[in-house]
Parts: C-alpha cells; structure tokens; sequence
C-alpha cells in the first residue's frame, strides 16, 4: 500500500496544480519582466544574494541576480517584487534541513509522521532539534514537489543547498533501514569499530548524492515539458570545512553528476575562522584558511567547466560584534579575490540581517547598533567592486606548481570514539602539507582525487603532496591517473606512516590482497608495498615517500623541517624550478586592482609596500596615497589610478552604490546610482579636469543639498559622498 502510494506521488509531481498551471510571474510564458535587460544564461550574472525575505529599499544592493529561499505561502509574492526591482529571480531551498519541511515529518503531507528519519544520536536525541533528515526517496518525493511549484513560478535556476549529515548520528530507524538496503547487512553503530564508522559515514555521503541526483534530475526533466532549461547549483561548504566540522557531504563527486551546474562556495568568516594548529599553537587564522577553502572549491569545480560564486559575509551565524565582522570579513574577502581566474561572488546572504539587526559595536562595548554607517559605507563599496571584477591572466605571487591532495573521505575519519588516539585533530592532517608552505608565501593549490581523471586537475601541478593517513581512496582508478602523472615527470610526496586504524577496513584494497591502499598505488609504478622512506624513480617522475603522519608537522613547534625540505628539494632539483621564493605575503594585480594579505607568524614581520596612485577600498573615505605599507594581519584592496586603460574619459572608478546610464559630452559628464536606503555612497570618480560644478538630483528631479565633494589633482579623481536611495541619485559634473 505504501509502494502504491509513493507511485501515486510520483505521477501528481508531474501534473501542475489545479489554477496554478505552469504559469510564470512575469506573464502566460513564464518569462520575466526586467526593464531594458534582454535574457541571458545565469552563469553570465556576476553577482547574487539570498533572501527569504521580500524586496525592500534597505536591502537593495543591486546585484544581478536573487535567490528567493524557500517555498513559502508568500514565495510567489517574493519572487515578484524582486523581480519588479530588475533582479534577475532563482529558487533557492535546503535538502537537509529546515521548517518547511515540518509538514513532511508531522504527517500534514502524506498523512504519516516521519520522526524516525530524522538524523538522531546514540542517546537517540535528535540531531539539533529535528532540523536535520535523512533523506529517504520518500522525502525526496516530497521535496520534489517543492521544487515543481518553484519551477512553476517561473524560475528557470534551483540552488539546494548544504547536504549534510553529521559524522556523530546515525542511529534512526530510517538510517537503519537505508543501510540494510544499500549494505544488504544488519546495521552497526557509528562508533562500533573503524569498519563501522567509515560505512556509516560512507552511507550518509551516498544518500545525499542520491539526493541531489533525484532532485535535479527532476528539475532538468520537468524543465523540459515547459520547454525549460533549468540549472541546477549546489550551495556548499568546502570539503575542508565540513571535515573540520564532522559533516558529511558529497562535494567533490558531484562533479560527476550531468544535472550538476555549478557550485557556490560557502566560505565566510563562521567557517574560514576555525582554528588550527601551526607551529604547536592553536588559533583562528582566518585569511590563510580562507585561501585554502576558495582554492578547495575552485579546483572541485574547474576540471569539469562548471560555475562557481565565491561567497563572502560581511557578519556570520554567531552574535559577534561588529568591530570582529569587519575584520574577519576583510580577510575572506581578500582572499577570495585572490583566484583571478574567478568573478562570480555571492556578495553577501540574508542581507536582511546584515542591515536591519543589532550587534555589539565591539568586543569592549556591548552596545547593540545596526551596522555603523563605516562599515556599511566600506561594505557597498567592497560589493560593488565585484559587480566590476575583471578575470585576470595574471597569478598571485609566489612559487606557483604545489599542491595537496584531498579526497571525501577525509569526512569519513573523524570519529575515533573507538580508540584512545586522538587521530586527526582540527584536520591537522590537511594543514599539516599546507600550512608550512602557505605561511612561507607559497600559493599551495588544492587537487581532489575524485576528479585526478579530468585532464584540467593536473593543469600546472609540479609537485603533489598526499597522505592516506586521514583519507582514504573509494576508488582504485584514481591511482592508475596519479601514477600515469608521475610517469610523466611528476613528483608525488607521500607523507604518511600508514598505520591508522582505518587502513584496516574491508575496503577495495583488501579485497585486492593489499594491506594498505598506498601499496597499490605503488605496485603501479613498481615501487615495493610498505616502502621505507627514501626517492624512487617513475618514468620521468619521482615519488619521495617521507614515513611520518603530515600531522606532526604542525602539532609540535618548529616541525615541519621534513615536508618543507624534501618538497623545496624537489621543486629545485627534480622539477627545475629553482629555489622556493620564501615571503610573508600575497599579492596580485587583477586589472586596476591590487589584492594584499600579509600574514603574521612568517618568515619575516616587515610590511609589503605597494606603490602606485592608489584608492583604498578598505576605507570609507576612499582615500588617495603614493604608497601604501601593509603589514603583518592586514589586508589591502586598492585600485591603481595609473593602470587605468583609458585616464582621459570620465569613469566611476570606485562607488557604494551600482551605477547606471552613464552619459559623457563635450561639457560634463554624468550617471545614476543606486544603493540601499539607509546607507552612504562614497565614490571616486576619474574625470579629465576639475569640475567647475557638482549636481545632484532625485528621482523626482528635486535638487539634493546633503552631500560632500572634493577634488583631488594628483589623481583627477572626485570624493562624492551622499545617501544611497534605492530609487537613484543623478550625479552631474559640469567642465
């Protein structure tokens, strides 16, 4: 009966609701009515933000587009209004968590409670006050059909976000019951054995591949009965962050999934601040861990040409203070900035909650304010710079060709509730390889061994450091791609004792008659099982194996001598690179933009000085200087007046609000700008001489008197500072 009436479930999610058809917003075909903007593919908009809340002048930022969250009685209203406003409309939902989906778990949906998939612990509490799921077929019928109504309102963009199953649970009947389906074997706790804990973690890393699988698979399918093409794009934290977490996801594999569009990568300063271990001390650093996470996402999505938004958040989820916001933001934000082959960015999520609600001004002064007018002035103008970010084929300094393997199943190993060993704490294993040369200015890149078959993964790799100490391969194919690598001219470090308990298990490798799965990567490239430290020969390559876990390296003081000498060694010797360039900086030049992060605990504590004609974009004021000093713990995002292509025509250069129909003649320049209520807009505009007179008018054409003008004959360049509004100010410069 059950079977009977999932079927019946399946049929109706394909039939439009009685009245609402499939009928867009915009009109009887479903397309949307935007002024002066004709229609064109999503991975061609910049800029983006998520809301669940509707349009509204004090959260008017003007990106290009909008994900409207959630399926809601008022959604269609939502997607409306913004639409209204010019923003291009996408359906943004959850999988593995929220209150929309209580009606399928109190049995208002198909008349039956669903408690028991509910991610539960061993005590059988569930999992953060029943907000996380298991995800049955059977839920996901109900979620499809969700996602049917959003299509309907006439989105041709889905975004589901952050499959996530936490490392711990795994203890509900519903769990139980997907295990005997997909192991076909009684159910082990979690926290059993090793063998149980990467099955559990295994299994929960296929039931939201499956997930996102069924999910977009449905929305591609039903798509096209409306002559649709919809996109499908997975919100998600980095692989780096859900395994410092103890979460579970799919990440990586999902490159291999056709309905699979893209990605956002959700990196900001509630993930990027997790403290690790460097040099024996454990702390928050937020800009290196930052730049790791951006390179993470960056090289998941590359090899197979899909689209990824690089997510910043001028707050966070914890209740902080805003003097902590705009410190941390500034780190994540710089080194987003810092991939240049890159410029999509969510620029922020629920701006309702970045504009509208209080915070401590700071860690000394519990005050509560809404954002304080520098912060939010340096915010529009930060955002509105990635509206103008160009692609760059330049690269950030450093020694460029070293990278570290990751693989998923560096979620599968953080439970050792088993064992007495600690085993691998704050991922100490990853930062282990990273770390040492990240904080010496080597730009370290991140390769993931689900997609070592696509060519684009080893683009530019030297040098590939690995470890099976905190990971372990899911499929042997992978070593067949990295030994090919090797036989080429690669050089593989392998780093690891290979003596923990998950080296162990039941997996392909055993089955195989290897005790360890580094044996069989090695038979291939005939170097002996269990090989003792030392270099080996491969063809053109070289593999050096070093017999330490990568996690003594930064969990002792001055350690990580071992990694780093054999690595330099090898760049040097064995790749013909020359020496490592040793620094305690990043810096890139991306079009008139210059991008900084000088890091503390480096190889030195001098400041990087930048020269130029230089606007700071970290400063409200939108000051001018020659030179600008940043030292160790800061960050810089400038623009250089000197590297502008054509200095002789009038140009907005930096703004806090977005710009539009600019209109340059014989006897001034002007345009208009748009920003959210409430805030500033401070700009510098380039303009060919002083302006004999500066005017500004309303929307209704009233001439505005509160604002601030000054000219700056060194860079040609107009400070304008005056209220945002969400319906425009014209600026005219008169010559």
């Amino acid at each position: 009966m059950k079977r009977l009436s999932i079927l019946i479930l399946s049929i109706l999610l394909l039939v439009p609701a009685q009245g609402q058809g499939v009928q867009g917003v915009g009109g009887a075909d479903g397309k949307r009515s935007r002024d002066n903007e004709e229609e064109r593919p999503l991975s061609t908009y910049k800029t983006l933000i998520q809301t669940g809340g509707l349009w509204s002048p004090l959260v008017d930022v003007r990106t290009d587009a909008v994900l409207v969250y959630d399926y809601t009685e008022n959604y269609l209203e939502r997607l409306r209004l913004w639409r209204e406003k010019g923003y291009y409309t996408c359906f943004m939902t959850n999988i593995a968590w929220g209150k929309v989906s209580a009606a399928y778990f109190d049995g208002r949906w198909d008349g039956q409670t669903h408690w028991d998939e509910v991610q539960t612990g061993s005590s059988g509490q569930h999992y953060w006050n029943k907000k996380y799921f298991v995800p049955s077929l059977n839920y996901l019928l109900f979620k499809k059909q969700q996602l049917k109504k959003a299509i309907d309102g006439g989105v041709d963009a889905v975004f589901i976000e952050e499959p996530e199953f936490f490392a711990t649970v795994g203890y509900s009947e519903g769990f139980k019951r997907e295990w005997k389906a997909y192991y076909g074997t009684p159910w082990q706790a979690v926290d059993a054995s090793p063998e149980a804990t990467f099955l559990s973690n295994k299994l929960k890393y296929h039931l939201y591949y499956r997930a996102l699988d069924e999910c977009f698979t449905f929305c591609k399918e039903y798509g096209r009965t409306l002559g649709k093409d919809i996109k499908c794009f997975v919100p998600t934290h980095t692989l780096i962050n859900y395994a410092q977490w103890g979460i579970v996801s799919p990440e990586a594999s999902l490159a291999s999934l056709e309905s699979v569009d893209g990605y956002i990568a959700q990196v900001w300063t509630g993930t990027s601040r997790e403290a690790q271990y460097y040099n024996g001390v454990k702390k928050e650093r937020t800009f290196e861990n930052a730049f790791l996470e951006y390179g993470c996402m960056e090289s998941m999505t590359a090899p197979t040409g899909g689209t990824v938004w690089f997510l910043t958040d001028p707050v966070e989820d914890r209740r902080l203070d805003w003097a902590d916001y705009k410190r941390n933001y500034e780190a994540t934000f710089t080194a987003q900035l810092l991939y240049p082959a890159n410029n999509h960015y969510e620029t922020m999520p629920w701006p309702d909650r970045i504009y509208n609600k209080k915070y401590p001004r700071s860690a000394t002064d519990p005050t509560l304010d809404k954002i304080p007018e520098f912060y939010s002035t340096q915010l529009q103008v930060m955002t509105n710079a990635l509206n103008r970010m160009p692609l760059s084929d330049n690269k950030v300094s450093g020694s460029r060709g070293i990278s570290v393997l990751m693989a998923n199943s560096l979620m599968f190993q953080r439970i050792t509730s088993w064992s007495e060993d600690p085993g691998d704490p704050t991922l100490s294993g990853f930062y282990g390889l990273a770390l040492p040369f990240l904080k010496r200015g080597v730009p370290v890149q991140i390769s993931h061994l689900e997609n070592v078959k696509y060519p684009e993964s080893w683009k530019d790799v030297r040098i590939l450091m690995m470890t099976y100490s905190n990971m372990k391969p899911l499929e042997e194919e992978s070593h067949a791609y990295i030994a090919d690598w090797v036989k080429s001219g690669g050089v593989l470090l392998y780093c690891s004792r290979d003596d923990d308990p998950f080296q162990d298990i039941n997996e392909w490798w055993k089955r195989e008659g290897y005790d360890r799965p580094a044996d069989h990567l090695f038979s291939l490239m005939g170097i002996p099982a269990n090989a003792p430290e030392g270099d080996y020969s491969f063809g053109k390559g070289t593999v050096c194996i070093i017999r330490q876990n990568p996690k003594e390296f930064v969990l002792e003081a001055d350690a990580d001598g071992p990694v780093f000498d054999a690595v330099r060694r090898q760049y040097r010797d064995k790749c013909g690179c020359g020496d490592l360039e040793l620094k305690n900086n990043f810096f890139l030049e991306r079009g008139i933009y210059d991008v900084a992060g000088v890091m503390e605990e480096s190889v030195s504590d001098g400041p990087l000085t930048i020269k130029g004609t230089l606007i700071d974009l970290y400063d409200p004021a939108l000051p001018v200087f020659k030179e600008k000093k940043v030292y160790p713990g800061e960050y810089a995002f400038l623009i250089d007046v000197d590297r502008v292509e054509d200095p002789s025509s009038p140009q907005v250069l930096a703004t806090g609000g977005r710009v539009y129909d600019e209109e340059t003649t014989s006897k001034g320049y002007g345009f208009t700008v748009k920003g959210p209520f409430g805030t500033n807009c401070a700009m510098r505009i380039l303009l060919p001489r002083k302006p004999r007179k500066v005017a500004l008018t309303g929307s209704d054409e009233t001439p505005l008197k509160d604002f601030t003008w000054s000219w700056d004959r060194v860079s040609r360049t107009v400070f304008l500072k005056f209220p945002n509004s969400h319906e425009g100010v014209k600026a005219d410069f008169s010559f």
